[in-house]
């Protein structure tokens, strides 16, 4: 089909029965794992009154993340060995479980204990999501795919928060986790009724799965693991040399997995050349975690900054954080049918937006007002959601036969990643400049300032990535016949 075929048929392709069950079934996956870190949050102070443990409240954060990445890494290999729909199907269930956990846990430890296997469940979920994009539609209709999955994810923005907030206000926190658990197994049996089970069977070829790949390394996702949650615990509570010696620790633990897992041919987690701005995969990747980790702080610190400096009540900045998703989600949507060969230009594009919105908070998140930070925020998600959308497609064109679904599940894993990078280096910065002392204003306009203009090189050493990635010449030719459901 030709491009501009597509461009017209693509949605209306969608809108067949097969095509919207398929994109609604992969989207209930991104809910549950999108809307799950804003409920938290929602619900986090009463938990703390009734079961206590504040000294531990960052770790039901870092443990999700923790957990989200490691699963993201694994996604694409189990996928390969054991089938797609087995592995959501297990993805799903462990999610489930974990809010079991949390829904009956007596004391913080056991809360900790669930949101680990939240985490491994719902990062799987959003990991495999790719995977099941990649697999069950045509690249030709992947922009439209991405877009509604973009949108899924703004809404979460609003939801996730409206769910904590309803069982907030009944006194029942224990029912918000029990409500996810629910949907997890909604959506296990939807997956068993609704997938068709393909294990055996390589995506791209007639090639037995187990021939293309290996045994699970759980060397190497040890190893992610204990990097992951160097990082993380540097990012939780920075204070100098302990801070920095858990970042370099953390970061050479990752080196040394990249370093073995690229060595690896059959069971790697990752694609090749990962870090390879040279090649159209590695280039992907290498933008996906610089702007991931040079974006991370508004969320982190905005409401903080914003409630100091401009007494913005935490509803006011939630919404502000909010128009972040939802530029996110119109851009993805309005530029949804853009024919392919306009991909290089509308990433490029985006990202530039991204870095202009990043420069701006260096400005107007020290000095306001709101609404010009509101507006940056908004450019912010925009950005992302014009370049997102076309960049699974694009690097697929990269990747060939079981390449594709590393890829597809290494996106969200390794831009779970960068945000947990990004939250250490951020965290470091900012306890530079006095945001561990008493959070004056000074204080405050001096740590906004400082963490959002040392994010810049981040984001420009991303801009590298991406106009690399732009220029590189994808190979031609479409990918086989999608797969089809039951």
């Amino acid at each position: 089909m030709s491009e501009a075929a597509g461009k017209a048929t693509g949605w209306r392709e969608l809108r067949n029965a097969g095509g919207l069950g398929r994109l609604a079934l992969i989207c209930f996956g991104v809910w549950l794992h999108a809307a799950d870190s804003l409920m938290v949050a929602t619900i986090i102070p009463d938990v703390i009154r009734d079961i206590g443990g504040a000294q531990l409240i960052a770790w039901t954060v870092a443990l999700y993340e923790i957990g989200s990445i490691v699963a993201g890494a694994a996604s694409a290999l189990l996928a390969l060995r054991y089938g797609l729909r087995r592995v959501m199907m297990a993805a799903a269930l462990l999610y489930g479980a974990g809010c079991l956990v949390s829904a009956v846990a007596p004391d913080m430890p056991v809360m900790l204990a669930g949101r680990l296997a939240q985490g491994l469940g719902g990062g799987g979920l959003m990991a495999l999501t790719f995977v099941a994009a990649n697999r069950l539609f045509e690249r030709r209709l992947m922009a439209q795919v991405m877009a509604a999955i973009s949108v899924v994810w703004g809404a979460s923005a609003f939801t996730g928060p409206l769910v904590g907030g309803v069982f907030a206000e009944l006194d029942f926190w224990r029912g918000a986790f029990l409500f996810f658990a629910v949907q997890s197994g909604a959506l296990t049996a939807w997956l068993y009724a609704g997938l068709r089970d393909d294990r055996g069977t390589h995506p791209d070829t007639a090639e037995p799965a187990d021939a293309a790949v290996g045994a699970i390394p759980f060397r190497r996702l040890a190893l992610l693991s204990a990097g992951v949650l160097a990082i993380a615990a540097a990012g939780i509570d920075p204070s100098g040399l302990k801070s920095g010696l858990l970042v370099g620790g953390g970061i050479a633990l990752l080196t040394l997995f990249l370093w073995l897992d690229g060595r690896r041919q059959d069971d790697r987690l990752l694609p090749r050349r990962p870090l390879s701005i040279a090649h159209g995969v590695g280039a992907a990747l290498v933008l996906v975690f610089c702007f991931s980790a040079a974006t991370v702080s508004l969320g982190i610190y905005g409401p903080v900054v914003m409630n100091i400096l401009f007494g913005a009540s935490a509803l006011t900045a939630g919404y502000i954080l909010a128009l972040s998703s939802i530029g996110w989600s119109v851009a993805a949507i309005i530029s949804a049918s853009a024919a392919e060969r306009h991909d290089p230009t509308l990433i490029a594009t985006g990202m530039t937006v991204v870095i202009v919105s990043v420069a701006g908070f260096a400005y107007a998140m020290p000095n306001g007002p709101l609404w010009l930070i509101a507006i940056f925020a908004t450019l912010e998600g925009a950005g992302f959601g014009m370049a997102w959308t076309f960049l699974l497609r694009r690097a697929t064109r990269f990747a060939e036969g079981a390449e594709k679904d590393r890829l597809a599940s290494a996106i969200p894993t390794i831009q779970r990643l960068g945000y947990a990078v990004g939250a250490a280096a951020m965290g470091l910065i900012a306890n530079a400049f006095g945001f561990s002392d008493a959070l004056s204003p000074a204080t405050a306009r001096t740590v906004a300032f400082w963490i959002f203009t040392l994010s810049l090189p981040i984001a420009v050493f991303g801009l590298v990535a991406v106009f690399a990635f732009a220029r590189l010449k994808a190979p031609t030719g479409d990918r086989p016949a999608a797969q089809e459901p039951h």
